[in-house]
């Protein structure tokens, strides 16, 4: 772990946090609420544009010249935490939970981090330091 630049996964993280998550949340509620809504699909692409920033910024602050991989553990990471508190809820709701649905959305949000981490690492290369 000493590889990771920690205050970056951390700065990266509260971008997430705060852009990602409440669409998420917004866009699961659409769901919930009317099966056939568009916002459904709407919110989630901002909560998508959200942990692409997130983890552009943790590639764009880290000081280890690893943007990539700040950027991943990033978008993987906190999605995961706030997936995790998602999972116990619902659970403790009674709630059934797609273990596919989880995969796939892991997957997704990682790819973002991957564009996220390649803006990161644009703006640095390019002289664009924070």
């Amino acid at each position: 772990m000493t590889a990771l630049d920690r205050t970056a996964l951390k700065q990266g993280a509260l971008v997430s946090l705060v852009f990602a998550v409440p669409f998420a949340i917004g866009s699961r509620i659409a769901a919930d609420n009317d099966k056939g809504s568009p916002w459904a699909s709407v919110l989630w692409l901002l909560a998508l544009a959200g942990f692409v920033l997130g983890s552009g910024c943790a590639a764009w602050v880290q000081t280890k010249r690893l943007p990539l991989l700040h950027a991943l553990v990033c978008a993987g990471g906190t999605y995961a935490a706030a997936q995790a508190v998602f999972i116990v809820v619902k659970l403790f709701r009674g709630g059934t939970i797609s273990w596919l649905g989880v995969f796939f959305t892991f997957t997704t949000v990682v790819f973002a981090g991957l564009i996220g981490g390649g803006l990161g690492s644009t703006m640095r290369n390019r002289g664009i330091l924070p």
